[in-house]
């Protein structure tokens, strides 16, 4: 049968969500725990990646087991326990025996935080930018981000990929108090897209690019024409969505 698990986890601590060489990463954490609790070798799969200290609010993975879990519940009470704390399960979902956790995802979502000041609480959880932005000079940009097209200008060169096309459905900026947050959701998103669209907005909010600017870079598919990217501590996975109809319970 093939499971999924719901989680959620604190980047900080890992080196990315993948299995890495000599660095521990959370689908290897989980993988280890998971394999012990039920006495045979276990290998998740990720609805996709996260880079090194990217936080997840929401994300899944698959795996299989020879027969129905009997008790799910005693075993997610006996994976959380086994966890580090930055790691946390919140399902065991019975799936069809074809879902998978990666490519049936319709949709994913993902939020970037700035602290606009300085905050003895926001430690790792949020990029700490103090210096002037114009807010609705980055609210306007957000707004040409939604369309479907190629968004090569915001991924990594020599992906796998075999399409840079994708639908962006919702980019906007939100305000809460000194907490900037970046909203941003689409069909599928490529390496380091989400980071590089954030580097790439607060050049517009620096002055140091236009709005008409960031339209053009889009529009050249060129990732050394768009800002750095942002760095990896303000970003969340916060969001995938499946078809209904691949969970077993509805």
């Amino acid at each position: 049968m093939r499971y999924f698990l719901k989680l959620a986890y604190r980047g900080t601590a890992f080196h990315g969500w993948q299995i890495q060489p000599n660095a521990i990463s959370v689908q290897e954490l989980i993988n280890q725990k998971l394999s012990l609790i039920l006495g045979h070798p276990i290998n998740i799969v990720g609805a996709g990646r996260t880079d090194t200290g990217v936080h997840a609010r929401e994300m899944y993975a698959h795996f299989d087991w020879d027969q129905p879990i009997a008790d799910e519940g005693k075993l997610l009470n006996g994976l959380n326990k086994m966890l580090s704390p930055d790691v946390v399960i919140e399902a065991i979902l019975p799936v069809k025996d074809d879902a998978h956790a990666r490519f049936d995802a319709t949709e994913r979502a993902y939020e970037y935080h700035i602290q606009r000041k300085r905050s003895p609480f926001s430690g790792d959880l949020a990029s700490p930018i103090f210096i002037p932005l114009d807010f609705e000079a980055m609210q306007s940009a957000a707004k040409r981000l939604i369309f479907k097209g190629d968004f090569s200008s915001f991924s990594k060169s020599k992906t796998q990929t075999k399409t840079n096309i994708c639908e962006l459905r919702e980019a906007y900026w939100e305000q809460r108090g000194e907490l900037w947050i970046f909203h941003v959701r689409a069909d599928r998103f490529l390496r380091n897209m989400v980071r590089a669209i954030v580097g790439s907005l607060l050049e517009v909010g620096k002055g140091r690019m236009t709005e008409a600017e960031f339209v053009d870079m889009i529009a050249a598919k060129d990732r050394r024409l768009a800002g750095e990217s942002a760095p990896a501590q303000g970003l969340y996975l916060t969001r995938v969505l499946y078809p209904n109809d691949i969970f077993l319970n509805g």
